[in-house]
């Protein structure tokens, strides 16, 4: 039986976002659930947009005009809070994707999960931390841009880790924490607790695919397979245990 998948509002700060990540973002939300309503809002008639509306039709986003009636004030922001509270109260959605690097709307993305909806933010580095606190996981929007297949380079460059103390411990403390009897703790489970005390944690920040990549790069920590002779994907990872001196 297939299970049936989250149904996601995406909605899209144009003024605070990048064309450029587009097809990594479309990639990276449908990770979490359909994207059930796709809406970008910005001032359509600004040329500094143009670049987004290449991608609007390929991607069946619906672009939403707001005009800034105002300098030096936003009236975008204003209208995705709006939306996304009718979005909250007349659809049946089981979260959203905040697509933006402002801190405005951090209460926003409170206002959700306070009734009990998910929410999945993505936006720059440059993310203010009350932002990145208030989504249940942050995805840095650097993580998503393509690199074209004529580039030689990689897509990610790996990180010196072996001596990134607060990431070891942060590793360790959420292995130990989901342990069982033995010790062993499920990636699964190591994967989900490490979100839900760092939003912004991503095996990608530090150059690696996925969360075995990274552990695995830390001489810290065992890996092991339940059954290395099938074909299932349950994985295993243990703090090394040090050996006794008689």
């Amino acid at each position: 039986m297939i299970k049936e998948q989250n149904s996601l509002a995406v909605i899209i700060d144009a003024d605070n976002s990048q064309p450029s990540i587009i097809e990594g973002l479309m990639e990276e939300i449908a990770k979490y659930g359909v994207a059930s309503v796709k809406r970008i809002y910005g001032d359509w008639t600004d040329t500094r947009l143009k670049g987004w509306k290449s991608h609007l039709l390929s991607h069946a986003i619906q672009p939403m005009q707001q005009f800034g009636y105002t300098v030096g004030k936003n009236a975008t922001d204003s209208a995705m809070i709006i939306d996304a509270m009718d979005l909250l109260y007349t659809e049946k959605l089981d979260g959203f994707c905040i697509v933006s690097s402002d801190s405005d709307f951090t209460r926003l993305a409170q206002r959700i999960r306070e009734s009990g909806l998910s929410v999945y933010g993505f936006g720059e580095k440059k993310t203010p931390k009350a932002f990145l606190a208030a989504c249940d996981k942050f995805i840095y929007t650097e993580n998503l841009r393509k690199v074209k297949k004529t580039t030689p380079l990689k897509r990610y460059v790996k990180t010196d880790i072996s001596k990134d103390e607060a990431l070891i411990q942060l590793l360790k403390n959420v292995v130990e924490d989901t342990a069982d009897h033995s010790g062993w703790s499920y990636l699964t489970h190591i994967s989900q607790t490490l979100v839900n005390r760092k939003a912004d944690f991503d095996p990608r920040n530090y150059g690696y695919n996925n969360l075995r990549a990274l552990i695995s790069a830390v001489d810290t920590f065992e890996v092991k397979k339940d059954d290395p002779f099938s074909h299932d994907k349950a994985v295993f990872i243990r703090c090394k245990r040090q050996k006794r001196s008689y």
